[in-house]
């Protein structure tokens, strides 16, 4: 019976669940590295913590490592239903509130290490946190794709950890019932991308697909749709997903630095964002809530012909 310990949490309505024991060893002298042999040597562990029977579609966990900057309170892995993320926002909330839950951080500036670089984040000692993600940018802007049944639809590709196609002309209604056609919306959007051959740089796939809207809260700026990769719409409005949306609105002189984005999700939950210039890119600043919602133990029990999870 193999027994992994973990604590979960939501950020905004998205869950993550945090592996304190019970993961693999991972080998190499990067996190980028680790998260390698993650994925080669060990990936029926992601499917057995994210997939059916103990997981869903929607669920991101964060593998919890030793760091390799010292300077950095740990490190750690992002992985989902169908495979690993570079970054991910809403995690990095639930992680800070998590150490503060288990008593490894106080109050105060903190570092993440994790596959695309050190990730700083403050914590409020009760459920905010607010991180400085990686470096975003706008890849390329008003990119036209044809989709099925759709039509002809412009977006910007943009990197905030991860990549996105970002839509802001369209049709649909960003409410929570409208949700099904969302989803193939965005699905359909997604696999235009794939193959009319767009994509990030370097070839890389664009995995997330976002629509925005107006607000439903006139304190807010924006509502999203987010698409992650394993075809479960974001609960929050996406950490890195807002990193990308905050690049596209710098580069075309809309958000000046340190001026507040208020991004509303499909939920209705909220992210704070702001930015730094860097060069052609710049720092977001990524702004939200995570609560606590379990303490457990998973078993996974070598004779369950489903042991190692769903799918995925």
């Amino acid at each position: 019976m193999h027994r992994i310990t973990v604590i979960d949490t939501h950020t905004g309505g998205e869950p993550t669940r945090v592996i304190l024991a019970g993961g693999p060893e991972l080998q190499g002298d990067t996190l980028a590295a680790r998260r390698e042999c993650f994925r080669s040597q060990f990936d029926h562990f992601r499917r057995a913590v994210n997939c059916e029977p103990r997981g869903s579609d929607v669920m991101v966990s964060a593998l919890l490592c030793p760091p390799i900057d010292a300077s950095c309170v740990a490190g750690v892995i992002f992985c989902n239903n169908v495979g690993y993320l570079g970054m991910c926002g809403h995690g990095t909330i639930g992680v800070g509130v998590t150490l503060g839950h288990l008593g490894r951080i106080a109050a105060g500036r903190h570092v993440l290490d994790t596959p695309v670089g050190k990730v700083p984040f403050e914590y409020d000692g009760r459920h905010t946190v607010a991180l400085e993600n990686v470096a975003s940018y706008r890849a390329a802007a008003n990119i036209t794709t044809q989709v099925a049944g759709l039509g002809k639809i412009t977006g910007d590709v943009a990197w905030g950890g991860n990549w996105f196609f970002l839509v802001r002309d369209h049709q649909e209604t960003l409410e929570l019932h409208n949700v099904p056609r969302l989803t193939d919306v965005a699905l359909r959007i997604k696999a235009a991308l794939r193959q009319q051959g767009i994509t990030g740089d370097n070839g890389a796939e664009i995995d997330h697909v976002e629509l925005f809207g107006p607000p439903q809260h006139p304190g807010n700026h924006s509502r999203n749709f987010v698409l992650c990769p394993g075809g479960a719409y974001d609960r929050s409005p996406c950490g890195t997903g807002t990193s990308a949306k905050v690049a596209c609105l710098a580069a075309d002189g809309k958000l000046s630095p340190g001026e507040i984005w208020r991004q509303e999700s499909i939920l209705g939950s909220v992210f704070e964002a702001s930015f730094q210039q860097q060069g052609s890119a710049i720092l977001p600043r990524i702004a939200g809530q995570a609560h606590v919602t379990a303490e457990a133990t998973l078993l996974v029990d070598d004779q369950d012909p489903l042991a190692w999870g769903v799918g995925g």
